[in-house]
């Protein structure tokens, strides 16, 4: 029997990150696969994934729910070139940083390589249908067991109650969920177990609706510069950014963060 590869986590300002290798990528994503087609408990093996960004850190800090959700994560990815950084700063482990598109072709890939399964919950009717489409096309061994648009509150037992039925290996979320991110922190118990990751973004990339960063781009860190010109509002992220390189240096002169 092989044995489990574990996620080597660090914590960040005490948020936690996993630091996963490219090479055990794969490898760590069908294990835990394969362990969650044997269990049967409905909440206790819940394995969220956190694509984590640098205002998903902050946020974490002074939201204690968003908090113990990541804290509980079975996998929390920094996306974030300022969080490597960090890390970096505060002399610790720097985590492999992921660009999202890349992500979610390597784990629909494997999810196909094992005939898993895959619910899609978001977006508009429109998009839905594309994305199910181009999922199909690309990742033919990959069965789609369900997928839902925008719903209104009124809607959401029915909704939590379709996904728990179709049981899904992975319950993929993104932008036009009520709440975003936070749907899924608020109905964390009322799902059904499975992997289960939100990204605001990954829809509209999927329908080719928006154009993602370069790899070049993304890898020397100027990503925002891309989002600035889609959404100029964006150049106030300055002042949480200010405050974060605040509290690295406050950390690293007079707090310990552990791990």
């Amino acid at each position: 029997m092989a044995k489990e590869i574990m996620n080597e986590r660090i914590s960040l300002l005490k948020v936690p990150l996993d630091i996963i290798p490219l090479d055990e990528f794969p490898e760590i994503i069908s294990q835990q696969l394969v362990n969650l087609s044997n269990e049967t408990s409905d909440h206790t093996h819940t394995k969220n994934i956190v694509l984590l960004s640098l205002w998903d850190l902050l946020k974490a800090r002074r939201n204690g729910e968003y908090r113990n959700f990541i804290l509980n994560a079975f996998m929390v990815i920094p996306i974030s070139n300022s969080i490597v950084r960090g890390a970096s700063f505060l002399k610790k482990k720097a985590p492999k940083r992921y660009m999202p598109f890349h992500f979610f072709i390597k784990l629909l890939g494997i999810m196909e390589s094992l005939e898993h399964t895959v619910y899609l919950l978001g977006g508009t009717e429109k998009t839905m249908k594309k994305v199910e489409k181009n999922i199909s096309q690309t990742f033919p061994r990959l069965r789609i067991v369900g997928r839902r648009s925008s719903f209104h509150k009124q809607d959401e037992d029915v909704i939590i109650e379709a996904i728990r039925k179709a049981s899904p290996h992975l319950l993929l979320a993104g932008r036009g969920l009520r709440g975003g991110e936070m749907w899924l922190v608020k109905n964390n118990q009322k799902l059904n177990q499975g992997l289960r990751i939100w990204c605001s973004d990954i829809f509209d990339i999927f329908t080719e609706k928006r154009r993602r960063p370069s790899d070049k781009v993304f890898a020397l860190g100027f990503e925002w510069i891309f989002y600035c010109f889609r959404n100029p509002f964006r150049i106030f992220r300055i002042f949480p950014f200010m405050y974060y390189n605040f509290l690295l240096l406050f950390y690293r002169l007079f707090r310990k963060d552990t791990n």
